[in-house]
């Protein structure tokens, strides 16, 4: 295992929640690190962009007193995502109230950036960049990211076609830091391979859609807890890059998710001008392929202790 910073270094499990976005807020943050799992949401959630600041707060001061009235359970760091993407016009605002606050931990997708990687070390802060090959990997770290999400086929959202193993042992030929493994993860016998394989986190986002603390609709829910990985469609033609989609939410907006255009990565856009980008993942339900173990709609506190009665299970399983 990697030599691991202090936000990431001694977590009750090693799971970070995949910050899923319109769907996660400080609800669901909040539940995620009282049950001992990273919890993190996109600054572009809140909305307008005023309302960061008082989710911030709420997190933060939320946490804080879990801590003081438990000191021997003291509640998971929290994480906010950053979308580093040109058309992002709000980068510069969150990222001012994202040092106010010193998130401990910010994850970047969409580009890497110097200027925001420094910018969170000012306070002491981790960052952590999604990629989806080893090339983007070795970029993200040139620019200064303290560990990688491997996002591989599989998971939910944009996501890429590697292969988990093929991905990791890449990684791992030249770099030792904080790894997180995303793709079909939703056991905490998932858990235990990503750990197997060399991640040192697994990361999940998908499970968390089907928990009562999610924004999600309850048609959305259900679809996920109905599902399996039959029902998922790799397509790059609502946003312009690859993501997962459940079928049915495609049949319902009036298409063949069999026989689905190309997109054009020009049309994206996360300007706050912009609703296309909201409209895309709130009609289009985004998930990945490991729903087929999504079985009932919870508490996330309910789910995160189920994926620790399964890790621990797993781990007794092969004497570990």
């Amino acid at each position: 295992m990697s030599k691991l910073p202090g936000a990431l270094a001694h977590l009750p499990l090693p799971i970070i929640g995949s910050p899923l976005f319109i769907i996660s807020t400080p609800k669901l943050v909040i539940a995620q690190c009282k049950a001992g799992v990273v919890g993190s949401m996109p600054a572009l959630n809140a909305r307008p962009a005023s309302q960061l600041e008082d989710w911030l707060a709420e997190i933060t001061e939320e946490l804080a007193a879990h801590d003081k009235a438990n000191p021997d359970r003291p509640a998971a760091p929290f994480a906010i995502n950053q979308i580093v993407h040109k058309s992002n016009d709000r980068l510069d605002h969150d990222m001012d109230l994202i040092v106010k606050y010193k998130a401990p931990i910010v994850i970047t997708s969409l580009g890497a950036r110097t200027d925001v990687n420094d910018a969170v070390h000012s306070y002491g802060g981790v960052t952590l960049h999604d990629i989806i090959s080893n090339s983007f990997a070795k970029k993200a770290i040139e620019k200064g990211a303290d560990g990688l999400i491997a996002v591989a086929a599989g998971a939910g959202g944009h996501a890429g076609v590697k292969s988990p193993f093929a991905l990791v042992q890449e990684i791992r030929q030249w770099f030792d830091g904080p790894l997180a493994l995303s793709g079909s993860i939703a056991t905490g016998d998932g858990v235990l391979a990503a750990q197997a394989m060399g991640a040192d986190f697994a990361y999940i986002g998908t499970a968390f859609i089907a928990t009562e603390e999610a924004r999600a609709s309850d048609a959305y829910k259900q679809a996920i807890v109905a599902g399996s990985s039959d029902d998922i469609v790799y397509s790059n033609l609502f946003t312009g890059v690859h993501g997962n989609y459940l079928a049915p939410s495609i049949v319902a907006a009036g298409m063949d998710p069999a026989n689905l255009p190309e997109g054009d990565l020009k049309t994206m856009n996360f300007s706050t001008a912009s609703g296309d980008k909201v409209k895309a993942w709130k009609d289009i339900w985004g998930s990945g392929q490991g729903i087929g173990a999504i079985t009932e709609v919870a508490t996330a506190a309910a789910y995160i202790d189920k994926l620790k009665r399964e890790y621990a299970a797993a781990r007794r399983r092969l004497a570990l």
